[in-house]
């Protein structure tokens, strides 16, 4: 258990997934980058751009941080990773095509 600690950076129970304490961590978290979202466009009075891609990369940090703690990805074998990771290219291009077509 001591290995899965200090590789996971995590507070890891036996059955391989996070404490209690990890997943109020994480909530309290996504409660703090959820009110620096709301507090963007109201507060801060950043060019358009930058406001979008403040919003963006905060909506990549609360997505990732729900697919591995919530969705339990950070303790699934690598080859289940994988395959939640390879689709997001192909996620990429259609927005990229989608956004081509404006």
């Amino acid at each position: 258990m001591e290995y899965a600690e200090a590789q996971s950076g995590a507070a890891v129970e036996s059955g391989g997934h996070a404490t209690k304490k990890a997943y109020f961590v994480v909530f309290g978290t996504l409660a703090v980058l959820t009110a620096i979202e709301v507090a963007i466009p109201l507060y801060l009075h950043f060019d358009k751009t930058l406001q979008v891609v403040l919003l963006v990369a905060l909506a990549l940090w609360k997505a990732l941080l729900v697919a591995l703690f919530y969705m339990h990805l950070r303790y699934e074998p690598q080859r289940l990773k994988w395959m939640v990771i390879a689709p997001l290219p192909l996620a990429v291009i259609l927005v990229m095509a989608v956004l081509t077509e404006f």
